[in-house]
């Protein structure tokens, strides 16, 4: 396992979160197919597929920088590795054209990639300043967070930026950002950055462990790119292609996505569905799944101090133990 985890890092500088623990949570076999539904960089598929010499894996993900860097890293494994360009919600179709109908394991990280933080150009950081785009897969065609910032209504904007980024000065964040584009449009990182600051009350500013705008570029990121919604599309359609045995693995970074994963998993796990006031089961249904860990896997000191990245990282797992059954 050690050999593995030290050789991830190449050819590609990039650092997975929770490497050993997610291999642990996954316990790829040999024979096995697998399915990372947030390839990135391949962090997480090399080790996967690094366990056993006949192993396969189906990557997906929307980001083609992030997918020419994991063709390089994943290179090594010739044809073992098969890739996507695809939204992990639509991991059947990939599944599909490969002629899988069940996959072993399956894994998400559902995170911003450093690749993506780094590069000013794709907007998802204030750290540099570059164009608001902050959309994963730039070719897709669907509104950025331009189109967001500066063309939705002050209600939408206040919504958004209140429930995606839990800000509590949502309103006074929306209204400054409207009456600033009321005189000219509003084009980058930088600018949103510092419009934000300014609705920041000054108290508020001072006793801030991080910058005021964390929050409402996270919220813009999760609108532009449906997070919440692949989430929950993903949710719902996974465990019918994984088998008795088959392994479910998600990394979240953010309260409400580690909500739904968490909900979602305990209620798999459920047994009798029926009605407080039903006296006698009429459902007859039985759990799905047996939740691997009671409590969410989190980083050690050791790769806090090494990936500070990792600090909010979430990693909840099941396995499969029985077929949909009843209600």
């Amino acid at each position: 396992m050690t050999e593995i985890l030290d050789n991830i890092a190449e050819p590609v500088r990039h650092v997975p979160v929770l490497p050993a623990e997610t291999l642990e949570a996954l316990s790829p076999r040999a024979g096995g197919r697998y399915l990372d539904g947030t390839l990135g960089m391949g962090g997480h598929a090399s080790a996967v597929l690094g366990t056993a010499s006949d192993i396969e894996l189906c990557g997906l993900d929307r980001d083609e920088d992030a997918m020419a860097l994991a063709r390089q890293r994943l290179a090594p494994f010739g044809d073992r590795a098969h890739i996507f360009h695809c939204n992990y919600s639509n991991f059947p179709d990939a599944l599909a054209e490969l002629g899988w109908n069940k996959v072993d394991g399956a894994l998400l990280d559902i995170g911003v990639s450093s690749l993506q933080l780094d590069e000013a150009e794709r907007g998802f950081s204030f750290h540099g300043d570059g164009p608001l785009d902050m959309r994963m897969d730039q070719n897709s065609g669907q509104p950025s967070a331009w189109h967001w910032v500066n063309r939705e209504s002050f209600a939408r904007l206040k919504e958004c930026i209140a429930m995606l980024g839990e800000e509590p000065q949502a309103g006074r964040i929306a209204r400054v950002i409207v009456e600033s584009r009321q005189k000219a449009s509003i084009d980058t990182t930088a600018e949103l950055a510092a419009l934000v600051e300014k609705a920041y009350p000054a108290a508020w500013r001072a006793k801030a462990r991080r910058h005021p705008a964390t929050r409402t570029f996270q919220a813009l990121r999760m609108a532009v790119n449906d997070e919440l919604g692949e989430l929950r599309r993903f949710l719902d359609n996974i465990l019918a292609y994984l088998p008795i045995g088959g392994r479910l693995a998600i990394i979240t970074f953010h309260s409400l996505e580690d909500r739904m994963v968490k909900q979602a998993m305990r209620h798999w796990a459920e047994g009798c569905r029926c009605p407080r006031h039903v006296p006698v089961c009429v459902c007859h249904h039985q759990p799905e799944v047996r939740i691997l860990f009671k409590k969410p896997v989190t980083a050690t000191p050791e790769e806090l101090a090494v990936n500070p990245r990792s600090s909010s990282a979430k990693l909840r797992a099941v396995e499969k133990i029985a077929e949909a059954t009843g209600a």
